[in-house]
């Protein structure tokens, strides 16, 4: 499985998806600014969200506690007119992603965004965890036949397998699923990384990790577990104001998952027992052997 040049499976580098999402607080210069951070930290990738506010949430829709601010009482409506990218606007992060050499990937929330992104021709698709039961919206990615990135923060496994059959149906293989907690932040008592090793043994697909902990340890034991794909939100700084951005990594934590992610990968090796050049020096050196100690 490939987007672009990238070869996604278990025994390849793992693919690093830095998550923008909205935290650009809908200014694209901001948004510039988190990809430049991407692309110097090292990211694969960088992802925003494709949405329309109306046909996204209704008025009266409520927040979730994490989006909660006490010191600004609007609506979940209103929050998300603030965050919301113009179709043109987007086109122009693309662009420049084009021209820093990092991929780009949005997660679309309707057709009319799926359907714009396909005409961007991004190399894949993200489903957002809610939605994984919306059957419309993923039959229709799945039917770009373009790879398919699938959060499951809210899904038990027959949902999995049941948004899995769907794509499947419209002929298109090429699916990522992600393991994933939806609560933000995540404590590291509900992670269950174990669940990780139980997609890899259920799936022919690669698995990865969207990771909502505070900090990058558990992506990183993620990767040593066989996580293949690896998705984390960033920020340029976690007292802006916004809903994502206090759980979101900084600038050099960014840096330090996508560094110590290489290292991981650089460790693990091939699985095969053999002794390196400096190891053999060291074993001519300190290995017992039979000495006569009399002629």
């Amino acid at each position: 499985l490939l987007i672009n040049q990238n070869n996604i499976s278990q025994g390849s580098p793992c693919f690093i998806i830095a998550e923008a999402g909205v935290n650009h607080n809908g200014d694209i210069k901001k948004a510039k600014k988190l990809i430049d951070l991407a692309y110097d930290a090292g990211a694969d990738a960088i992802k925003f969200q494709s949405f329309n506010s109306e046909k996204l949430v209704a008025p009266s829709c409520r927040k979730a506690e994490y989006q909660v601010n006490e010191k600004n009482n609007e609506s979940h409506l209103a929050m998300l007119r603030k965050f919301q990218l113009a179709k043109n606007e987007t086109e122009k992060l693309f662009n420049y992603c084009k021209k820093k050499d990092i991929i780009f990937l949005s997660t679309p929330y309707d057709e009319e965004n799926i359907d714009f992104l396909e005409k961007l021709n991004v190399p894949a698709f993200k489903v957002s965890s809610p939605d994984i039961v919306n059957v419309p919206l993923i039959r229709s990615i799945g039917k770009k036949g373009k790879p398919v990135i699938i959060s499951t923060g809210t899904a038990e496994l027959d949902e999995i397998n049941f948004a899995v059959d769907i794509i499947e149906k419209t002929g298109n293989t090429n699916i990522i699923i992600l393991h994933c907690i939806s609560a933000y932040p995540t404590m590291i008592k509900d992670v269950n990384l174990n669940v990780i090793r139980t997609l890899i043994d259920l799936y022919d697909y690669p698995i990865g990790f969207s990771d909502h902990t505070m900090d990058i340890e558990i992506s990183l034991a993620a990767v040593a577990m066989g996580a293949c794909v690896i998705e984390k939100h960033f920020t340029l700084d976690k007292n802006d104001d916004g809903p994502d951005h206090a759980s979101s990594l900084d600038p050099n934590e960014l840096f330090n998952l996508v560094r110590y992610i290489r290292n991981i990968e650089k460790a693990k090796g091939d699985s095969k027992k053999v002794l390196t050049a400096e190891v053999l020096k060291n074993k001519e050196i300190g290995e017992r052997k039979v000495f006569f100690i009399k002629d």
